[in-house]
């Protein structure tokens, strides 16, 4: 995260409050444009002050400035977007632990949509996924606090905690009548970013899952490339991702890609108007794609799949993203506190933003299993050569001649795989279980036949 000068910020509050006060006659004596302005921001920060002392005076409870101006910066944080904040000394703390050790947490990304607090994703492998939760889910109250008002960093801070502690999520999900209440037990949360895979039946198809942008993406992704090197295409899932390092979301476009800008950044401050552009250094733009969406997909897999689909390198499939394209840096206020404060938005290739938008599928899936009905009518071969083998058996044993019911769902496709090979290879059978994959699958095969990847 980027760091502003805390200077800037302490002595531009001091050196305007002063104005107010000293030179506030002098504003309104004058009548232009510019000093117009000059006189709207003298006025109000004189407003600000005024009701400072009367609640100061007047509330009901007693309180002091410090308390007061805490609290209206973080109203005033809160009304610019959900991702800035005012950091008090404790928040503050709570970020520098955040980025520097390990924390007991429930493995889940939230945002705020439609000002509700939202589950963006549950990552792989973690508490909350392995309690229930989904992409998509409300949530209500955690533990017993309501969460309307709460910022997403309040709401952080509340569902981190020591290892092995419970907590429980109150949420509202689509299609279910009525809130459900998840507990869930902290722990250390450890992720693997990157899952590679192989279809059973398309061995030649390479199944790549991407969990969260941490700092092994592009070196994760590159490896599992080079162990499949008879790969003939690629399904790159990102669903229910919700983010993570900006460079690794450019590093892992720039792997498909051999020129132009992959996402630039734009702010009011010309230092954070940046673009990332693609590079031609050992760039696959020819094996045929598949990227899969959902609306747990957040922020860098946002640019990935968006840059991709405007590059035309690859073809999106799956429901509508998540819509985080925004950039927040942290600015030191004094020693012990900062502020987050979204300073530019992410927009890709073709110009478009990502932040409240999403990106939209090329092909829209929704999540689901895809039925699976054999004709009843006719014996294939796996089952007619068991069925005779079965028959030879009871004429040698001088069984009865009772028919024998054959089982038609007996083929190939279910055979038992191990533990081991559930890691690494995916069934017809869950195949069949995942809609959007399946569909992905079917379009890249496509994309293989026809060599549409080829540029």
């Amino acid at each position: 995260m980027i760091k502003k000068s805390k200077k800037i910020i302490a002595t531009g509050l001091i050196s305007t409050l002063t104005a107010a006060y000293l030179f506030g006659s002098f504003a309104q004596a004058k009548s232009t444009t510019t000093e117009s302005t000059a006189k709207d921001k003298l006025e109000a920060y004189i407003k600000f002050t005024q009701i400072l002392n009367v609640i100061e005076k007047e509330y009901v409870d007693e309180t002091n400035t410090t308390e007061l101006i805490d609290k209206a910066l973080k109203g005033l944080m809160t009304n610019l977007d959900a991702h800035s904040t005012f950091m008090d000394s404790k928040s503050y703390k709570d970020l520098t632990v955040q980025t520097k050790g390990e924390f007991g947490g429930l493995g889940i990304s939230v945002g705020m949509k439609d000002g509700a607090l939202t589950v963006i994703a549950p990552l792989e492998g973690t508490p909350a996924m392995r309690a229930g939760v989904k992409a998509g889910d409300i949530i209500l109250k955690i533990d017993n606090k309501a969460t309307i008002g709460m910022s997403i960093d309040e709401s952080v801070k509340l569902m981190r905690g020591k290892p092995k502690t419970d907590i429980v999520l109150t949420v509202v999900r689509k299609d279910v009548p009525k809130p459900l209440t998840i507990k869930i037990t902290r722990d250390i949360i450890k992720i693997q970013s990157v899952y590679a895979k192989k279809f059973k039946t398309n061995k030649d198809l390479l199944y790549l899952y991407v969990t969260s942008f941490d700092q092994k993406v592009v070196e994760d992704t590159k490896k599992a490339i080079k162990e499949h090197n008879n790969t003939k295409g690629i399904i790159l899932d990102l669903r229910n991702n919700p983010g993570g390092l900006l460079d690794q979301a450019v590093g892992l476009v720039d792997m498909f890609v051999e020129e132009g800008v992959i996402v630039s950044q734009k702010g009011r401050i010309k230092t954070e108007n940046v673009e990332y552009k693609a590079t031609k250094a050992h760039t696959d733009s020819s094996t045929p794609m598949v990227v899969l969406v959902n609306g747990g997909s957040a922020s860098a897999s946002e640019i990935v799949s968006g840059a991709l689909q405007d590059f035309n390198r690859s073809i999106v499939v799956g429901e509508k993203t998540f819509g985080k394209g925004s950039v927040q840096v942290v600015m030191p206020v004094g020693d012990k506190e900062a502020l987050k404060l979204t300073v530019a938005r992410y927009y890709l290739p073709s110009g478009r933003t990502i932040q409240a938008k999403g990106v939209t599928p090329d092909i829209i899936v929704h999540a689901g299993e895809i039925p699976q009905k054999e004709d009843s009518l006719f014996l294939k071969e796996a089952d007619l050569k068991k069925h005779l083998e079965e028959e030879l058996e009871k004429i040698d044993a001088n069984a009865t001649t009772k028919s024998v019911r054959v089982d038609l769902n007996a083929s190939d496709s279910n055979i038992t795989v191990s533990k081991e090979d559930n890691k690494t290879i995916i069934t017809d059978k869950m195949l069949y279980k995942d809609a959007q994959l399946k569909i992905g699958v079917d379009i890249l095969k496509a994309l293989v036949i026809t060599h549409k990847g080829k540029k």
